[in-house]
C-alpha cells in the first residue's frame, strides 16, 4: 500500500445523481477506490444547483453512502465538477518580456503568465473557472508545448479560458459548505471525464469526448495533444425521458425505465411488431406502446444532441476527419443501445464508449467502471495532478486505509496470477500514463474562489 499519498475525493453533483469517490494511487501510478456513494439528485436542473436545500440533502446521503462503504474514510475537502449552459470559453493571448534573459526559462515565469490571464476581461456577472495554456511560443520559437528549459527574451502562449456565471458557481459552493465540506477546487466537467477515460495516445490522434450526463452533453476536443475546445450543450438523458413522457403520455417514472430497457437510438433498428405494455393508472386500460415509436423519439433528441457537437466541431475545424481518435462517448447516456451507430452516422466520425478504467487499478467492483462515474473519477485524478505538481497544500494522510471487501471484484485464481506477472516495463508504463495529462494544460492555478469569498464577506 501506498500510504504517503493523500486520499483525493471527488464529488460529482450531477442533475440525476450525486456520487462521491474517494480514490488514493498506488506505487503503479494506478487509482485504488477506497470510497463510494451515491444518491439521487432532485435540486439540479440542467447541470445548474437551483434548490440548494435539496442539493445539500442529496450531498449528504451521497457523503453517508461513501463512509457506509468505508467507516475509516474522513472526507474534508472535495474536489467539485461544474457543468451547466452558463459555462462560456474563449480563446486569448498571453506574453511576458522576461527580466533576466541570460537564464532559462522558470515554472514560475510561466506562473506569472497563467496568473495574468485572470485579469482577462470579461462579461459582467461571469467569473473565470480556469485558465488553460494551449501552445508556448518563446521568442521566433512556436508551437511549444513546454517552454520550461528555453532561453529567450519573450516568452507567451494561446490561452483557453472558462467561464461561468457568478450566481451558479456561488450555488455550488454554498451547497457543498452547508454540506461540511470545503471545495478545493471547481473543474469542468468535460474535462475531468476527459482525464477519466483517456489515454496518452488519444491526446495525440486528437479525440472529441462527448459526455452525455443527465441535463447536459458535454464536450472536450483534443487535438495534437492540446485542448482546442470546451463547451456545455443544454440537453441530456433527462430530456430525453421528458420527450418519451410526453410523446408517448406515460409517467416520468416508466419513461426512465422504458429508455434504459427498450430504448435505442436508432429507429431503423428497432422492431417494427415489439410492443410494450403499461399498466393503466387506477383502472384505466393498459397502454400498448411500439418500440418503434420509442426510438423515434430518442433518435430526434440524439440527433439533435450530436448536431451540437458537430456544429461545435465545426467552429474548431476539425469537423472533416481531422480526429484520428474520433469521438469517445461517455456519461450515463452513453449507454444507449445504438448510440455508437448515430454518431459516426451524424458526424462521420468513428465512435467508441469511453470507461473510466484507464486509471484505475484492476479489481474493483463492476459498478465503478460505468460510464456514469467518469466524471467523479476523473475529478480525483485532477486533484492528483495538483498533488504532483504543487498546485495545492495536501494533508498527508498517513493513514492505514485498505480498499474495503465491498468495493472488490471476488476474482478467480487465474486472474490474480497473471496480475501478479506484470512486467516491470508494463508498471513504469503506467506510472507515467496520465501524469501529464492535467499538468500539459494548467501549471499554476489561482484560487479565485476564496478570493471571491473573501471580497463578499
Amino acid at each position: 500500500m501506498n500510504h504517503e499519498q493523500p486520499i483525493i475525493v471527488g464529488l460529482d453533483i450531477g442533475t440525476t445523481k450525486i456520487a462521491a469517490i474517494a480514490g488514493r494511487k498506488n506505487e503503479y501510478g494506478k487509482l485504488e477506490i477506497l470510497g463510494f456513494g451515491r444518491a439521487n439528485s432532485n435540486g439540479v436542473k440542467h447541470g445548474q444547483v437551483l434548490n440548494i436545500d435539496e442539493t445539500i440533502k442529496a450531498i449528504k446521503m451521497a457523503l453517508d453512502n461513501c463512509y457506509a462503504s468505508n467507516p475509516n474514510l474522513g472526507i474534508n475537502e472535495v474536489y467539485v465538477g461544474i457543468a451547466g449552459h452558463h459555462i462560456k470559453s474563449l480563446q486569448t493571448r498571453g506574453d511576458i518580456v522576461r527580466q533576466t534573459t541570460e537564464d532559462e526559462i522558470t515554472q514560475r515565469e510561466i506562473d506569472q503568465l497563467v496568473s495574468d490571464q485572470y485579469k482577462t476581461y470579461i462579461p459582467a456577472g461571469d467569473q473565470i473557472i480556469d485558465v488553460i495554456p494551449q501552445e508556448f511560443t518563446v521568442d521566433n520559437f512556436q508551437n511549444i508545448i513546454s517552454p520550461i528549459g528555453y532561453g529567450g527574451v519573450k516568452v507567451g502562449a494561446n490561452f483557453h479560458i472558462i467561464t461561468g456565471d457568478k450566481n451558479a458557481i456561488k450555488n455550488i459552493n454554498r451547497a457543498v459548505e452547508k454540506s461540511g465540506l470545503i471545495t478545493k477546487d471547481l473543474v469542468l466537467q468535460p474535462l475531468a471525464s476527459a482525464s477519466a477515460v483517456m489515454g496518452q495516445e488519444d491526446l495525440e490522434a486528437g479525440v472529441a469526448i462527448v459526455d452525455i450526463g443527465g441535463g447536459t452533453t458535454d464536450l472536450a476536443v483534443f487535438y495534437e495533444g492540446i485542448l482546442k475546445h470546451t463547451a456545455v450543450i443544454p440537453f441530456g438523458g433527462e430530456n430525453i425521458t421528458n420527450d418519451i413522457k410526453t410523446g408517448l403520455g406515460v409517467l416520468k417514472t416508466q419513461a426512465e425505465q422504458m429508455k434504459v430497457q427498450f430504448g435505442s437510438a436508432l429507429s431503423n433498428e428497432a422492431k417494427a411488431n415489439a410492443f410494450i405494455t403499461i399498466p393503466g393508472l387506477r383502472g384505466m386500460p393498459a397502454k400498448e406502446i411500439s418500440v418503434k415509436n420509442l426510438a423515434n423519439i430518442i433518435q430526434a433528441r440524439m440527433n439533435e444532441i450530436m448536431d451540437f457537437v458537430t456544429y461545435h466541431l465545426k467552429q474548431v475545424g476539425l469537423d472533416n476527419k481531422m480526429l484520428n481518435g474520433g469521438i469517445v462517448l461517455t456519461g450515463g447516456g452513453s449507454q444507449l443501445k445504438h448510440l455508437i451507430q448515430l454518431t459516426e452516422y451524424v458526424t462521420g466520425l468513428n465512435a467508441r464508449i469511453g470507461y473510466p478504467t484507464e486509471h484505475l487499478t484492476s479489481g474493483h467492483i463492476e459498478e465503478l467502471a460505468k460510464p456514469t462515474y467518469s466524471t467523479c473519477i476523473g475529478l480525483i485524478l485532477k486533484g492528483y495532478s495538483d498533488y504532483e505538481h504543487n498546485r495545492k497544500q495536501f494533508e498527508q494522510n498517513h493513514v492505514e486505509i485498505e480498499v474495503p471487501d465491498n468495493l472488490k471484484k471476488t476474482e478467480s485464481a487465474a486472474e490474480v496470477m497473471i496480475s501478479e506477472e506484470m512486467s516491470q516495463e508494463e508498471k513504469v508504463r503506467n506510472r507515467n500514463g496520465i501524469k501529464d495529462f492535467w499538468g500539459k494544460f494548467k501549471d499554476g492555478i489561482i484560487d479565485l474562489f476564496k478570493e471571491e469569498e473573501d471580497h463578499a464577506m
